[in-house]
This record gives structure tokens, C-alpha cells and sequence, in this order.
């Protein structure tokens, strides 16, 4: 690999890649004191323990121990090898950089299997021929003109590299077949289906408009295709299964190129469906996302709420549009996102509303103009109701009051209590009596839970693993040898070959040995960067986040040394008294006796400091 991509190549384009801004391009980041801190996208966690250091330009995770720099970082989140990843951040950094991309091949780096790598492989390789149909041969004219006339430039087409599968029956089946891609795995991926009674396979998708599904990092897992000709019993838009590579509960459409903008304005606008989403991006509205034919999930949420602190939903006009948004938003609201929300008008979806109103008025009078959370609520629980009726009025009041009584200011509450009264010609005292009642019961009710469930959260914590002594002198240990080759280099020759106890701990010493063989200087980005094993990386960047004391640097080295021999010297005396026993329910005292005096040995060792 260092053949290939010069090392100071490799170390402009690190440098020029600052790690703050590489990972605000994935996840939002807070400053707390020196350090940026955010909700880990390795692993699902409600409170931010994912600290980057600007002054390290390294990452670590607190809560699942993942860890490295910039480069890492690319390599982790997008799952592909170091020089895929060296070559996204080349560009990024406007640096030249020629390199053969291993692209979507089997690495120790990728999480998915062969199979699941076919089915993507599969998947780019269709989105490539249904865009060159639909672009350059006269089968694909009428849907160009189809997607023209609706409003769609060829920009967008391209960017979004929209195609054309052709009405015959087996056009990408013998496709892939002379591609060498195995039938019954396409089938599997959506792409073709199986028919059993001759053991043949058709397309699945056949005369129509096709519109790559793509996942957070830019790949297509998956599609959704319209039909041009409506007149008939097919379906409108038919979209890909369920399949190991597309899971409709985590996939947020256009979440890769809404990205930056995202980053930009610092929301999202959440959208029903994918059409909404490029005829917002049509009126100039970037970082819009939709999920895809089911309803928003917790994995949707976490996605977001790595991303950013609010959250516009702006969903379909109608009445399943309304009460899907008033899901979304009480969702959203719950975790803790400042949750508004976009009304259409007439039942309109955004794409028909963009192309009946123009894109000035869907950002200026809807986008840019939504409604606060609990003014939508109010909203919501107005519809249908007729305050001339008692029950309406009480059902209004306690559908509002539900919203009001969680985490709302004294000056929302005032305000809102005053717009019911309006509302309903019931006093602002009485409303706010009730308020006052429902708020103590809804804390009653908590304390209960917080009695019931107290022990077992107590406990659940007391199980997570305390690092000991020993494990903060491999730790601080490995730190100096990070910086420093000699220190490698003096506990080598003074023949301790195993300095450290913990297995991983070795098998990092040993690599490092390896690495300075190559590389001779300390430089922990790079050796980070060759290692393969990524529990192993955890290993080395928790390490290289312990603030060393250069100045004491010898006493801290000697310390660490002291520590780990005393505990290898205490696991000896354990095993040893372990033997002891055995050998006395032998009735072999003579070695039950050399074995205590062994035991005294090591004993004294310890006393007098090894």
C-alpha cells in the first residue's frame, strides 16, 4: 500500500483534512471545552460520549471504545479500504491524488459479506445501465421526455442518475448472468425474481422509470420504479423487497447529498416520499429527506439526531398526511429535537404543490414559514371538533394540555393557555388549574417508575467494567510507545519480550514492533491507519487520548512497568495457590511445600517493589 500512495502524499492529505470538519460532514459536533463532543455513529447512545480532539486530529468513542483520525474515520463510517478512503478525502481536500480504487472488493475492512457485496455490485451496475437507456438510446426517449415536461432538468437526472428499464421480460437478467453475477442472490436482492415452474428468472422491474434508492453513503441498495403508461392494473411505483442490503426502517432517501446542506443550515425538512424530495430540490430546497414507504423508526431518528438539533416535517396535505406528520412530530418531540411542522394546503402533496404555486412560494410560505410543535398540536386537535359540544371542548382541552404539561417555558405555556381560552370560552385560570393538576399526576406517575426501575438501572451500571490499575499502566504504557520508538526499543533489549499482560495489548506491542521495523519514526495516524483489525484500533486510540507527562515521561514508564510485572507476578501467585491445593487433595506435600515457598517468593518480590 505505501508503494502505491507516496507517505508524504499520505501525510498532506491528512493534514489538509481537518477531523473536525471530516466528521461535522457525517454527524453534528459541540464544543465543550477543548473538545467536540456527539452522538457515536457506531453505536446506537442517547447521550453524546463521542469526543474528537482538534489538537490530536483523533476521535474516540467512550462508550464503544472506536477510535482513530480523519482517514479512519472515512474508513469506518463508509465501510471501504484506506485507499478509497485516501481518495475521498484527496478530493475533499482538492489534492491530486491517482490511485486504483479497490472499490465494493472483499476486505478485512468490510462488514458485509460476499453475497451482500454481489448484490451491491448488482446494484451499481443496474443504476448504470438503466441511466445509459434512458440517456442515450431511443427506448429510453419517451420516459426522458416524460421526466422533462414534469419538470425535471437533465441535471437532476444525472445527479441522481435516473434511468429507463425497458418492457422486456429478461433485458438485466441476461445482464447479469454474462456479468457472472449468481441469479438466485440477484433474485434475493430484489433485482430479478425466480420462476419456479421453469426454473427461470424475468425482471422485476419492466417499463419503467427508474429511480435509484441509495443508503447514507452514496451506494444503491435498492429502487423504486413509475410506470409511464397508468391506464392499466399495474401499480404506479413499484419498489425493491425487503432485502439483506435494503431495510426500509433505516433508510433515509437522499440523506447522502443532503448531507452538506444539512451541515449548512443546520435542519432537515422531513419529508413522506422521494418525488417530494427531488421537487424540493427543484425549488432550491437541499437538505430535504424522506423515508421510504413506511413510517418514520427509531433508526430514522438516531440517524437524524446525529446530524442535527431541528427538524421541519412537511408531509402530505391530506388527512393520512396530517396524522402521519402528528406521529412524526410527537416522535421527534420525544427525543428531544426541536420539532416544527410544514402545512400544505388543499390536500396537496409538495410536488404538486411546487409545480401548482412555483418554488418561491413552497420556501417562502411553506418551507420558511412552518408551524412551532405545540401551535401544530393545537391544530391537529381543533380538526373535526365543534366547541358547541361539551365533550369536544373538555377533548380539546385535555388533547392541547397533554402537549403543554412536558418541557414547555412559562411564556409557551401563558401563550397557549391564552389561545384555548379563546378557543373554547373557558377562563385562563381554570385551563391553568387543570394544567397544574395534570403536570402533578404525570410526576406522581414518574416517581413510581423511577422507584421500580431505580435497582436494576443501579445495577446495570455497577456492571460496567471499571478499569483497574493495571489497565491504566498498559494503557499509558502503550501511549509513550506510540510517541516514542526508543521506549520499544529499551524494554526489547532488556529481554522482556512480553511487556504487556492483556492478549490484545501484545498483539498491538507486536504489530508496533512491525510497524517501526517499516517505519522507523513514531507516527500513531500511520500505524493506526495499516491496522486491520479494528478492535485492535480501539487499542491504540484510547491509548494515544491519554495525556502523557513528557516531562515525567521516565518515572510513568518505570511506574507502568512496576505495575504490570506486580500483577503478572499476583496472576503467578493465584495460579500457584491453585496448584497448592491440588497437590494437597493428592496428598503430595513435598510439592505442596515447594509451591508455598515459590508463593513466598514472589510474595517478598512484591513487598520489596519487584
Amino acid at each position: 500500500m505505501a508503494g502505491k500512495i507516496p507517505e508524504h502524499v499520505i501525510e498532506q492529505i491528512r493534514s489538509q483534512s481537518d477531523i473536525v470538519d471530516v466528521i461535522s460532514d457525517y454527524m453534528q459536533l459541540t464544543k465543550r471545552g477543548r473538545n467536540y463532543f456527539g452522538l457515536c455513529p457506531f453505536h446506537g447512545e442517547q447521550t453524546p460520549s463521542f469526543s474528537v480532539s482538534q489538537e490530536k486530529q483523533i476521535f474516540h468513542c467512550f462508550g464503544c471504545g472506536a477510535g482513530g483520525n480523519a482517514i479512519t474515520f472515512v474508513m469506518d463510517i463508509e465501510h471501504i479500504p484506506f485507499p478509497d478512503a485516501l481518495v475521498k478525502l484527496s478530493q475533499r481536500a482538492g489534492i491530486p491524488l491517482e490511485v486504483e480504487l479497490v472499490g465494493e472488493q472483499q476486505t478485512e475492512n468490510n462488514p458485509f459479506s460476499k453475497k451482500e457485496q454481489q448484490m451491491r455490485e448488482a446494484h451499481a451496475f443496474a443504476v448504470e445501465f438503466y441511466h445509459h437507456i434512458l440517456m442515450n438510446t431511443e427506448d429510453g426517449e419517451q420516459a426522458l421526455n416524460y421526466l422533462l415536461e414534469r419538470g425535471f432538468t437533465r441535471d437532476q437526472i444525472e445527479t441522481h442518475q435516473i434511468g429507463w428499464a425497458m418492457p422486456n421480460w429478461d433485458t438485466l437478467s441476461i445482464l447479469l448472468d454474462r456479468k457472472g453475477f449468481d441469479l438466485e442472490d440477484m433474485a434475493e436482492s430484489g433485482l430479478i425474481i425466480h420462476k419456479e415452474n421453469d426454473n427461470s428468472y424475468f425482471d422485476r422491474f419492466r417499463g419503467r422509470i427508474m429511480f435509484p434508492i441509495r443508503d447514507e453513503n452514496g451506494k444503491t441498495i435498492a429502487f423504486s420504479g413509475r410506470i409511464l403508461n397508468t391506464n392499466g392494473d399495474d401499480a404506479k411505483y413499484l419498489n425493491s423487497p425487503e432485502t439483506p442490503i435494503f431495510h426500509k426502517s433505516q433508510v433515509l432517501y437522499n440523506l447522502d447529498k443532503a448531507r452538506a446542506s444539512i451541515r449548512k443550515t443546520r435542519q432537515v425538512i422531513l419529508m413522506e416520499g422521494f418525488i417530494d424530495v427531488l421537487a424540493a430540490n427543484r425549488a432550491g430546497v437541499y437538505n430535504a429527506v424522506a423515508t421510504m414507504g413506511t413510517s418514520l423508526t427509531s433508526q430514522h431518528i438516531t440517524k437524524l439526531k446525529r446530524l442535527v438539533q431541528q427538524v421541519t416535517v412537511c408531509y402530505d396535505g391530506d388527512n393520512a398526511g396530517f396524522e402521519a406528520a402528528k406521529r412524526a412530530a410527537q416522535m421527534l418531540h420525544e427525543e428531544q429535537l426541536k420539532v416544527e411542522v410544514s402545512v400544505l394546503p388543499d390536500k396537496l402533496d409538495p410536488d404538486e404543490f411546487i409545480r401548482a404555486n412555483g418554488a418561491e412560494v413552497f420556501k417562502n410560505q411553506i418551507i420558511d414559514k412552518p408551524h412551532a410543535y405545540i401551535a401544530f398540536m393545537m391544530m391537529h386537535a381543533k380538526r373535526g371538533k365543534n366547541f358547541q359540544f361539551e365533550n369536544d371542548t373538555l377533548q380539546y382541552i385535555q388533547e392541547v394540555l397533554e402537549t403543554l404539561k412536558g418541557d414547555t417555558s412559562p411564556t409557551e405555556r401563558d401563550l397557549y393557555i391564552r389561545q384555548i381560552a379563546a378557543d373554547t370560552n373557558i377562563s385562563p385560570e381554570a385551563i391553568n388549574a387543570q394544567l397544574r393538576k395534570l403536570t402533578a399526576d404525570t410526576v406522581k406517575e414518574q416517581k413510581r417508575s423511577q422507584v421500580v426501575l431505580q435497582t436494576p438501572q443501579s445495577e446495570l451500571a455497577m456492571q460496567e467494567r471499571k478499569k483497574d490499575a493495571t489497565d491504566r499502566a498498559e494503557s499509558l504504557l502503550l501511549a509513550h510507545m506510540l510517541h516514542d520508538v526508543n521506549i520499544v526499543n529499551r524494554v526489547l533489549k532488556s529481554g522482556n519480550n512480553e511487556p504487556f499482560i492483556h492478549e490484545e495489548y501484545l498483539a498491538v506491542f507486536v504489530r508496533l514492533i512491525g510497524f517501526y521495523e517499516e517505519y522507523e519514526l513514531a507516527d500513531f495516524h500511520r500505524f493506526v491507519e495499516v491496522l486491520n483489525d479494528a478492535e485492535l484500533r480501539k487499542i491504540v486510540m484510547e491509548a494515544a487520548y491519554i495525556d502523557r507527562n513528557p516531562e515525567h515521561g521516565e518515572a510513568e514508564i518505570t511506574d507502568c512497568l512496576k505495575q504490570i510485572e506486580k500483577r503478572r507476578l499476583e496472576l503467578q501467585i493465584e495460579q500457584l495457590k491453585h496448584n497448592q491445593k491440588e497437590a494437597e487433595k493428592m496428598h503430595e506435600h513435598r510439592r505442596a511445600l515447594e509451591i508455598a515457598q515459590q508463593i513466598i517468593d514472589l510474595s517478598r518480590k512484591i513487598k520489596m517493589g519487584i
